[in-house]
């Protein structure tokens, strides 16, 4: 992908998200905390489990939290922009696997959304389903990241269409199993095993085309997990915690982990690319 072409859809995510900001604004303004009452309060709003202050009267019980889920959505925007464009320069020569499959590139930008929407659902609201549905995001890109990392580690093994559509669907269904699995396994246990697994899958495609892959990138997506996690540790421990700052641990974790998971997505997408980002 050319360099202004990337940019331009880099300026469209960001202009589409403003957008949304703008819908998301408006609604907290012209809606309040009871559109959430009746439903199930999730113990992360028992046991106050982030710094920021819970704001019970107000549609966003928790805004900068809140708010701070639109980087998902703007990289989401992005991605699935990026899976159209290699979808109409289907036919012409590729120079990596993944721009060959722009159903998985769909699916990640998504999942994405997803999460976005998902998690800025719960952080609303604190409810239980919205707690629900933002662990399931969080798998959902998991899932597909881990997924293209074995399709690239898999490099022999080649892939028809009915196939690349097989494995696609395949994956909405294991995402949406995970409602339920997520309730057999802790999430303490099953969501750094998964990300293992997608940094394993990283590492060796890493050496099975060195000259072509960016390490940088790699280490940048485990580098920025780490430091989400110290954030996200350090909110949930209320250490440096102001409950009504600007500034929020969880929300700093939103970043990261968002910047954290397009770092592993470049790592395949944009493989040997000087236009790469």
């Amino acid at each position: 992908m050319p360099t202004p072409v990337l940019y331009k859809l880099v300026v469209r995510s960001f202009f589409v998200t403003l957008g949304m900001l703008a819908v998301w604004w408006g609604l907290d303004s012209f809606f309040n905390g009871s559109v959430w009452d009746g439903m199930v309060v999730s113990k992360s709003a028992l046991v106050v489990e982030y710094c920021e202050f819970n704001h019970v009267d107000k549609f966003f019980h928790q805004p900068m939290n809140t708010y701070s889920n639109l980087a998902y959505f703007f990289f989401g925007v992005l991605i699935v922009q990026i899976a159209y464009d290699d979808y109409k320069n289907d036919g012409l020569k590729r120079q990596n696997r993944l721009e060959s499959f722009p159903m998985l590139s769909a699916l990640m930008g998504i999942c994405f959304i997803y999460l976005g929407f998902g998690s800025a659902f719960f952080h609303a609201s604190l409810t239980y389903i919205g707690q629900r549905v933002d662990m399931n995001g969080t798998y959902g890109i998991t899932l597909v990241l881990v997924s293209i990392g074995l399709y690239h580690v898999l490099y022999k093994v080649r892939f028809t269409q009915p196939v690349k559509t097989i494995w696609t669907v395949s994956l909405v269904i294991l995402i949406i199993l995970f409602l339920k699995i997520a309730l057999l396994i802790p999430s303490s246990k099953l969501l750094p095993g998964l990300i293992l697994a997608l940094l394993v899958c990283i590492a060796i495609n890493y050496f099975q085309f060195r000259k072509e892959r960016s390490g940088l990138v790699g280490i940048a997506s485990l580098v920025l997990m780490v430091i989400a996690v110290r954030f996200r540790t350090l909110d949930v421990q209320k250490i440096g915690c102001d409950p009504h700052s600007l500034i929020q641990g969880h929300s700093i974790w939103h970043l990261l982990t968002a910047l954290s998971s397009v770092c592993s997505y470049s790592f395949f997408r944009f493989a040997g690319r000087k236009s790469s980002f």
